[in-house]
């Protein structure tokens, strides 16, 4: 697949806007030498001289060391790459001594309606307290402080207080099962859990508190659990402790510096085969990385007002508390996105005047299919930029933001991933937005396509890999002392370039689309295609609200396998009556290799708890895989989905 004509502008920069990235430009040039006339030449120097360019960022945007690197480059191979040798510093300081007390820090709202603001003196008070509570429970450098709780204050404030030990951070949304939470917190031994006695979604309440009590008994190391009465404020677990005298004693607000790659955090792969991988970030990657992507791609100011959509299972939620570092006010959602309709976000943003409004492409698609105009119905004056993630924007989506919420509106399509916490290619303040495209690779990031002989290629759709070490990168996978399996999952296909796992396409504007992931690709008399293409075209039908294609053709084989459509169908809707426009639309928005062979209707895609479709999982099932060895069922949201595709893998209809 290759690019065609250039696409229209949806939006593009202001030439006499003078942001952070300018000021940045400018600062390059008469500190490091380095004349970057545009945002390309700026991102060339950003990946050629990498000492130089995250050296500057951390200079430009007052990273606080303790002790001061002694280069900001050592080893540079990957993996293994070794930034800011010798340097020391903390997460949590960066995140909390910027900004006056009386700032606001957090808004907090929940989809029922309740609603706190908590100001920078505030979050410092609440933060001294819960550190002054793990160092109580015995909580020091390097112990793991786990979560079980909402994207809410109390969640973020254990966070803070667990980094700024030193201590270890890893959370998981409460509607996950026992299971899934258990395959995630036990491989990582916690000291401490934090957990809520339950969480509201969709109108309901659900009790948590049996998971809570199933999770604390296969835990050993536990020597204690904090509970938040999230639901009743005087809700009880016995042996648990009350998050209010947790936080009973002032204490003081204190940094233990660490080295740069001191762990932060632990993210997990999705676990659709196995156990979730644990994913180390470092204190100093996570810092330099989310400076660089809040300050200088997006140009979030102090005072300005962050939103992304997130649970705090997805990685999106440590991106979003990033807004911390740059001064920005962060606003945390709980709750269902679609209740009680699907303004309840655009409500959101014009009730807090939100900034920078981030959500995922799937909520872009079901506003548009709602036929919602924002623009129309909200204020929403105080919008500059809209991001999307998690999965392809298709292009009638960025249609839709420019007409529906304004066309002065910056769409910020990114794509990156729990791997790095960041994204790797996405939008820049000087840079367009093409229809259907991602505007650039973001600083720092050696993005390009390979051909299967790992050769680069443009304006043809290849493999994504990065060519050059970034600082989040992970700098271990947990229980993986000889780094075998981090080396499997990211550097086995090319030595020493990370192969990330999407099919992308650069084209010679330096622009990117992302074609899904490269591991499911559809394959086509020998033409391949990703799946996004395919699910833009299929569930942009009324009588379609899920989909999931699967290629069965076996990796090497001669002939073709068929190419099967699952669909999850409207009520009143029949497969007889929508297949021939889906066949038809296919075939001509597309192209004929795109029509299936078969349309199959099924009752639920399934899907992983960070809600990504188990293609590669279903096709292995349909390949004869046995289902306990395609996928871990804890790691799905719904496992009764698989089914009808081990029903079809046993022969049945």
């Amino acid at each position: 697949m290759t690019g065609a004509e250039t696409p229209d502008v949806l939006w593009a920069p202001d030439r006499e806007h003078r942001g952070p990235l300018a000021e940045f430009t400018d600062w390059v040039r008469e500190h490091r030498g380095v004349d970057a006339p545009d945002y390309a030449a700026l991102h060339e120097w950003s990946v050629t001289d990498l000492g130089g360019f995250w050296s500057a960022v951390a200079e430009f945007l007052g990273v606080r060391f303790h002790d001061a690197p002694t280069a900001p480059l050592g080893r540079t191979g990957m993996p293994g790459a070794e930034w800011f040798p010798g340097a020391t510093l903390n997460y949590a300081e960066q995140a909390l001594t910027n900004g006056a007390d009386a700032d606001l820090a957090v808004v907090f709202a929940r989809e029922d309606g309740l609603e706190r603001e908590v100001t920078r003196g505030e979050l410092r008070d609440l933060v001294g307290r819960a550190r002054a509570g793990l160092v109580r429970a015995g909580v020091g450098r390097g112990d793991r402080v786990v979560a079980l709780a909402p994207n809410c204050v109390e969640t973020l404030v254990t966070f803070l207080a667990a980094a700024s030990l030193g201590a270890v951070w890893s959370s998981c949304s409460p509607d996950f099962g026992a299971r899934a939470v258990h395959d995630r917190f036990a491989q990582i031994e916690p000291t401490v859990l934090l957990a809520v006695d339950g969480y509201v979604y969709g109108g309901k309440g659900y009790d948590v508190r049996g998971t809570v009590d199933a999770l604390r008994s296969q835990l050993p190391t536990l020597a204690a659990t904090v509970l938040v009465g999230y639901l009743d404020e005087g809700a009880a677990l016995e042996g648990a402790v009350p998050w209010a005298e947790f936080t009973g004693t002032p204490g003081e607000l204190a940094f233990e510096p660490v080295p740069f790659d001191h762990p932060l955090w632990v993210l997990y792969s999705s676990g659709t085969t196995g156990l979730p991988k644990g994913i180390v970030h470092g204190h100093g990657g996570i810092v330099l990385e989310h400076l660089k992507a809040l300050r200088l791609q997006m140009e979030l100011e102090p005072g300005e007002r962050f939103f992304w959509f997130t649970t705090t299972g997805w990685m999106m939620w440590n991106f979003l508390v990033g807004g911390l570092l740059v001064g920005s006010t962060i606003v945390l959602f709980d709750g269902n996105p679609g209740h009680p309709d699907l303004s309840a976000l655009w409500r959101l943003a014009e009730r807090h005047r939100v900034t920078y409004f981030g959500t995922s492409a799937p909520f872009i698609q079901a506003s548009l299919k709602a036929g919602l105009r924002p623009r129309d119905r909200f204020d929403l004056g105080a919008l500059r930029a809209i991001g999307s993630t998690g999965a392809p924007l298709s292009v009638e989506g960025f249609r839709w933001i420019g007409e529906a919420v304004g066309g002065h509106v910056q769409i910020c399509s990114v794509s990156g991933g729990t791997d790095v916490c960041a994204a790797f290619v996405g939008s820049a303040p000087t840079v367009p937005v093409w229809l259907g495209e991602i505007s650039c690779a973001s600083l720092g990031a050696a993005v390009t396509a390979y051909d299967e002989k790992g050769e680069e290629l443009v304006d043809e759709v290849g493999e994504l890999v990065i060519t050059q070490p970034m600082p989040s990168m992970p700098v271990a996978f947990w229980n993986d002392p000889d780094g075998v399996r981090l080396h499997e999952a990211y550097f086995d296909e090319f030595p020493g370039v990370w192969r990330h796992g999407d099919w992308v396409r650069r084209t010679p504007r330096g622009s990117f689309v992302i074609y899904g992931r490269s591991d499911s690709t559809l394959n086509r008399g020998g033409v391949r295609m990703g799946t996004a293409d395919f699910y833009a075209v299929v569930e942009g039908f009324d009588q379609v609200l899920d989909s999931l294609v699967i290629d069965t053709t076996e990796l090497g084989a001669r002939d073709e396998g068929a190419l099967l459509c699952f669909v999850v169908l409207a009520d009143g809707a029949t497969l007889e009556e929508v297949e021939p426009a889906l066949r038809r639309a296919l075939r001509t928005e597309l192209s004929p290799r795109h029509v299936p062979d078969r349309f199959v209707v099924v009752d639920a895609v399934p899907r992983t708890l960070n809600g990504k479709k188990c293609e590669v999982p279903v096709k292995k099932i349909l390949a004869g895989v046995a289902a306990d060895r395609a996928v871990s069922r804890g790691a799905l949201q719904n496992p009764d989905a698989l089914g009808p595709f081990l029903a079809l893998a046993a022969g049945g209809s």
